[in-house]
Formats: C-alpha cells, sequence, structure tokens
C-alpha cells in the first residue's frame, strides 16, 4: 500500500533561532517543511515547485513577507498563506488578510497555535496535493465547495448580476479565516449569506452558532459571549459554556453588531486580538477556535465617526465586507424568489404549492416591499392563508389598498389605535411637555408601522432602531398591532 504524500510547508523567517523551533514542530506532525531566511531564498523555493503552505513573518531583512503574498495572488497560485505579526499590531493583522493570508498569528508565537493554523489551512485546500498541477500550468486557486456548501448557495435565490457576484465572493471568502462583515438592510438575508460561508469553508463540519447582538440583556452580555463558572454570579447554578467556545471548530454569526454596547465591544475586541476567553468567574483562559461573521444593518462607519462604535473594532470586523441588496435592487429576482418561498412554506406546512397568477405576481411588482425578502415571504403567508384555490390571486393578499404602494389611509390606523391629537405648537407651549413628546413620537411610529405593513421588524430599520428598542417604544406609548409574528430577526 502506498504512503500517504506528506503535505509541504515554506517556512520564511530571519530568525535561525525561531526558524528552527517552527521547523521542529511542523516535522514533529509529519509534515515536509522547507525554510527560507529572507524573500529572495524564499522566491527560489517557490519557483521550483509547490508548498500546501506558506508561513512567513511579515518583517524580513529584504522586504515584506506580504510581497510573496501579493505574488502568489497573482500566478494564482494555491498555497495557503500564514503571516506572524508582532504582537498588538492589529493594522498588520488585518493588512495581511486582506492581502490574501489564510490567518495570521502574533509574536511570541503559541505553538498549539500554530499547529492548529496549519491543520485549518490544510483542510480548507479544496485541491489535494496529488491533484494538483503541474508547476508552471494553469492553477485555479479554488475547487468547487462541498455538497452542504452547493446546497447553501442554493438557497440564496436569484440570478441578477447582484445575486451572481454575491455568491461568487461567498465561494472566494469561505476559503479562508479573514472575519467577514455583511452589511444589508433588515429583511435581505444576512444569515443565509453567513450561513453559506461557514457551510462552503473547511469549518462545515463544525458548529454554526448565530447570535443576535441586539436581543441579549446588557447585565448577561458578558456571559453569554464568553461563559461563566458556577457561582460567579446569582443564579449561576452550575458552569455555562459561552457562544465562543460553543462554536469552538466553527463559524461565530454575530447578528446586529451595531448593537453591541460599547464595553462590550473592548472586550470583543481583546477577544479577537488573543483568541484566547476568559469566563465570568474564571481564572484561567481558554483558546478560541472560530471564525467570526458578523452582520448589520446599521452604517458602522458613521457610527465609527459618532463614537458610537469603535474604530479598531470595526478593522478587524471589516477585513471582508458582503452586502446583500435591498429587494427593491433586484427586482427581476421577485418572481423567482417569490416561487422558492412558497415552495419552502408549504414543504414546512404540508400542503401542495399553489401556482402564482400573472395579477397577483403583478400585484407584488407594485409593492414598495420596505420589509425585503422578510416582507414578502409574511405577504406570501397570508395569501395562503386567505386563498382557497389553487391560484393565487391579487385579491388572497388581502385589502389591496393596505400595502405600501397605496397611500396612507387614516382608517388603517384608527382600526389599531387611536392616537391623542398633538398639541400645534404654533398655539404655544404645551401644557405638559411628556405627553406633547409621546403623542409626536406616538405618530412617527405608526407611520413607519402603516409604511411596512406592520412589520416590526421593517418599521424598527426605517427609523434607525432595533428590534427591543422598537418593541420598548410600541409597549410604552400603547401601540396597539395587528400580529406578534412580524418581528422575527
Amino acid at each position: 500500500m502506498t504512503a500517504p504524500t506528506p503535505t509541504s510547508i515554506l517556512v520564511v523567517d530571519d530568525e535561525p533561532d525561531l526558524r528552527t523551533l517552527y521547523e521542529l514542530t511542523l516535522l514533529r506532525e509529519g509534515h515536509e517543511v522547507v525554510s527560507a531566511p529572507d524573500l529572495t531564498q524564499a522566491r527560489e523555493w517557490l519557483a521550483q515547485r509547490h508548498f500546501d503552505v506558506l508561513i512567513t513573518d511579515m518583517r524580513l531583512p529584504d522586504g515584506l513577507g506580504l510581497e510573496l503574498l501579493r505574488e502568489l495572488g497573482a500566478d494564482q497560485r494555491t498555497e495557503k498563506s500564514i503571516v506572524i505579526t508582532a504582537y498588538g499590531s492589529a493594522e498588520n493583522a488585518v493588512e495581511a488578510l486582506k492581502t490574501g493570508a489564510f490567518d495570521y498569528l502574533t509574536k511570541p508565537v503559541d505553538l498549539k497555535q500554530l499547529r492548529a493554523a496549519v491543520t485549518a489551512a490544510l483542510q480548507s485546500q479544496r485541491y489535494p496535493s496529488a491533484m494538483r498541477p503541474p508547476l508552471g500550468d494553469a492553477v485555479l486557486r479554488s475547487a468547487p465547495p462541498p455538497p452542504a456548501g452547493v446546497q447553501a448557495l442554493a438557497r440564496i435565490v436569484g440570478t441578477s448580476g447582484c445575486m451572481v457576484q454575491i455568491r461568487n465572493r461567498i465561494e472566494k471568502v469561505a476559503t479562508s479565516m479573514a472575519p467577514v462583515l455583511i452589511l444589508g438592510e433588515s429583511g435581505t438575508g444576512k444569515e443565509l449569506v453567513a450561513r453559506a460561508v461557514h457551510e462552503c469553508s473547511h469549518r462545515a463540519s463544525g458548529p454554526f452558532v448565530a447570535v443576535n447582538c441586539g436581543a441579549i440583556p446588557e447585565n448577561l452580555i458578558e456571559a453569554e459571549f464568553f461563559g461563566a463558572r458556577k457561582g460567579a454570579f446569582t443564579g449561576a447554578t452550575q458552569d455555562r459554556e459561552g457562544y465562543f467556545l460553543a462554536a469552538k471548530g466553527g463559524t461565530l454569526f454575530l447578528d446586529e453588531i451595531g448593537d453591541l454596547p460599547l464595553q462590550m465591544q473592548a472586550k470583543l475586541l481583546r477577544v479577537i486580538q488573543e483568541r484566547r476567553v476568559r469566563p465570568l468567574g474564571g481564572v484561567q483562559e481558554e483558546a478560541v477556535d472560530v471564525r467570526l461573521v458578523s452582520a448589520t444593518h446599521r452604517d458602522l462607519a458613521a457610527l465609527v465617526k459618532s463614537g458610537e462604535f469603535r474604530q479598531d473594532l470595526f478593522y478587524r470586523l471589516n477585513v471582508i465586507s458582503l452586502r446583500t441588496p435591498a429587494l427593491r435592487e433586484r427586482r427581476e429576482d421577485l418572481s423567482e424568489l417569490a416561487h422558492a418561498l412558497l415552495q419552502r412554506i408549504c414543504s414546512e406546512s404540508g400542503q401542495p404549492v399553489p401556482e402564482l397568477s400573472d395579477t397577483a405576481l403583478a400585484w407584488l411588482q407594485a409593492c414598495e416591499l420596505p420589509g425585503n425578502v422578510r416582507e414578502l415571504e409574511n405577504l406570501l403567508q397570508r395569501a395562503l392563508a386567505l386563498s382557497s384555490g389553487a391560484v393565487l390571486q391579487a385579491d388572497d393578499f388581502g385589502d389591496t389598498s393596505d400595502t405600501a404602494m397605496r397611500p396612507e389611509s387614516p382608517s388603517t390606523t384608527a382600526a389599531f389605535s387611536v392616537p391623542t391629537p398633538a398639541p400645534d405648537p404654533a398655539a404655544g407651549i404645551p401644557p405638559d411637555l411628556q405627553t406633547y413628546l409621546d403623542d409626536q413620537e406616538r405618530q412617527v411610529l405608526l407611520k413607519a408601522l402603516k409604511e411596512t405593513d406592520f412589520n416590526r421588524t421593517a418599521a424598527a430599520a426605517r427609523l434607525g432602531l432595533n428590534l427591543r428598542q422598537m418593541r420598548y417604544r410600541i409597549q410604552r406609548l400603547g401601540i396597539a398591532t395587528p400580529a406578534d409574528g412580524d418581528d422575527e430577526t
């Protein structure tokens, strides 16, 4: 039986002691290791043969290690690169990932982390060493994703240019360890994109842990993220595993990252830099092995300027950005999307899939749909509930005048809430300022709710609020809503 070909690694470092330490560590793992003290010798090795992994120091006597990464990218080579940076050099780490590094390590290098990074890089190689084309032949940087990844990409429906582009980008970024930031309005499918990034990566067999940062009470957020030891606080009757440890070997998805409190942002930044967490009430730190994917509907750059979001954390998270387009930007996908949603809804409920008539489709095309795909799904669910035939008609969507495409109807608002008339400021100073302000706020919230078909998530996005803030205001102001099922995030 033929022995398996050992994986080959090129180590580039100008310090002989460190170079020897890395070599010995990797040789004990069964890898074939070649070393070089500078860029010149590294280029000579790369010209002669392929490697599975390249490990390079950031600063070398004759230049920067990033030069090797750029050359590998220009030549479409398949080597996975790991860059070693100075301790606390966030800018260098981010620059390395943006240049194409699979991962980075900070000095002094933890040998356990070195072994883990090399293992992850090798697992992410979609072309085994034996299948790799000879040097000089055209080399693809990645093969098609695994079956689970193909299925995840298929769930991102649409043939418009922007959707084809986002699927292509997901395939490219999935094979890296670089953090991904997904930007887009509420209801555009940011979690679907995050799951596709996970399923297309070498971490697909690991857990995918999704966290809504805006839905965790501030006094519990640290314990939720980092875990807690028994007795750490009142009610902590047993050890609790935090999100970072629960996602070990997989992907941690931080949804609505823009809602994270500033104090927690600083702690999250430290975990990203150190790759270690200390549970609440714990003494020992534990190693973190996760790929971070974040998402928000808010403008993080604007939040950085206003001091509501840390600039250093923003740079750490925004290494690779993906943008999910609003439904109004891809109207040509609406028909395909509606049919796909109908199939999924009916599959979950066990009912036959109805046809969508031309009039129903035209009615949907005329809707503004500010709540995007989530609002479209809500409309289809309503139509299925009201329909009695095998074909959905426009009338099955309920009162067609009560949509975002129609002028506002005072009677619609009256059906759910009767606000107190707001005093006219021109008539003088109001006798009760708080009542006056509450009335004004109530009018604004009702207008946003009507325009989004009482979808609280979409209304909150329009007002620059998160869902928790929207719910609080609705309850405080006594605004009655027609249903409680449209506020899922």
